[in-house]
């Protein structure tokens, strides 16, 4: 069985507290033995599948299988053509150099469901949206490589999975749906 579920703002992904104030995948009523396939930080939104199948992990988290993860951050300023092309080719981080990705700026802007809570907005400095597809997923390396080229995220939302996408799947926040053949081979194009 494969779930897809469209996970808010503020979520951990796993399914035991930390600490009483965490709120987890627990409350959202799957069916018994599925774990979430890889991690949304709590801060992150967005498309997060879950399984009982253990094959589905590595087959959609080694980034040998060149498995595409399409993520839509909301950043500090106008990312400029300069820091995209700094994306495309890859940002050397303190403890690693991500691969090469595809990043463009998205305009307009898309039509995100508004967050709960709102981010923080300061009406001196404007945001613009950025599409990245990366083949890895390192902890909270689309940040890391955002605030690395000067623009640091302020919302990131997993839009797409393979070809498998949150607008497709027409999840509005917190809800989630069990995947068809036709849907979980969208996963492995």
């Amino acid at each position: 069985m494969l779930l897809a579920f469209n996970k808010p703002w503020g979520i951990l992904s796993q399914f035991t507290k930390e600490h009483e104030s965490h709120r987890t995948l627990a409350e959202f009523v799957f069916p018994k033995d599925v774990y979430p396939i890889g991690r949304l930080d709590a801060d992150s939104e967005g498309l997060l599948l879950l399984s009982d199948e253990a094959h589905w992990n590595q087959r959609l988290l080694r980034p040998e299988h060149a498995h595409q993860r399409t993520y839509h951050a909301q950043v500090e300023r106008v990312a400029t053509s300069q820091a995209l092309e700094q994306l495309r080719r890859g940002v050397r981080l303190p403890d690693f150099t991500t691969l090469p990705c595809e990043a463009r700026l998205v305009d307009p802007a898309p039509d995100h469901p508004p967050r709960v809570p709102p981010i923080r907005e300061r009406k001196s400095i404007p945001t613009s949206w950025v599409e990245l597809k990366l083949v890895e997923g390192k902890n909270r390396q689309v940040r890391r490589m955002t605030a690395a080229v000067g623009f640091p995220t302020l919302r990131l939302i997993r839009v797409a999975i393979g070809e498998l996408t949150l607008d497709g799947l027409a999840l509005a926040p917190g809800k989630w749906c069990k995947l068809d053949e036709k849907q979980s081979g969208m996963l492995l194009r």
